[in-house]
């Protein structure tokens, strides 16, 4: 079985800033670089090929997007996260994500997923204690920068035993 996750690694002019936060805040900061998942980690047998067609099928309309991201917020749904909030693109990663889980990944839809609506994010802390949990919150209340960049790939990563991430495909999207 392989482990994967299917994701968007945008690349920012201030990206620093996202490092920072999350090497004080996000354990999976060395493992993983900034991303927006698309498609929640799963296993499986699905052959690297097969999941390039499904992938390069779904996103065959779609053309490269602007996103901006834009304050952090505390998210308690399923842990105690800090999100990057998505301002702008949103409706675009919403509409890869939803493509995505059909066909050969329907399967994989996680089943808390189907309880809440999908929001858009980048992870930027994973704080398990809540005292510094809400310690990070405050920290990060008032940070306001704004990170814009055009999305024109999509990303399959093999997330090894340690959590570290190896990309197994780059898909454009169309131009």
């Amino acid at each position: 079985m392989i482990k994967r996750c299917i994701m968007i690694f945008p690349h920012f002019e201030n990206e620093e800033i996202i490092d920072d936060i999350r090497k004080k805040y996000d354990p999976l900061a060395e493992c993983v670089k900034p991303h927006i998942t698309l498609v929640f980690p799963f296993e499986s047998e699905i052959d690297t090929n097969k999941l390039k067609e499904h992938i390069e099928i779904m996103v065959l309309d779609i053309k490269a997007f602007h996103i901006s991201l834009s304050g952090i917020t505390a998210s308690t749904l399923a842990g105690t996260y800090l999100f990057l909030n998505i301002k702008e693109g949103n409706a675009q990663i919403v509409e890869i994500h939803k493509r995505l889980y059909k066909g050969i990944l329907k399967e994989f839809y996680p089943q808390w997923l189907k309880e809440i609506d999908f929001l858009p994010h980048m992870t930027v802390g994973s704080i398990s204690d809540l005292d510094a949990f809400e310690m990070a919150v405050e920290e990060t209340k008032n940070i306001d920068d704004v990170f814009g960049t055009v999305v024109n790939t999509i990303s399959v990563e093999i997330i090894d035993e340690n959590e570290d991430s190896i990309i197994e495909l780059n898909i454009p999207l169309g131009a």
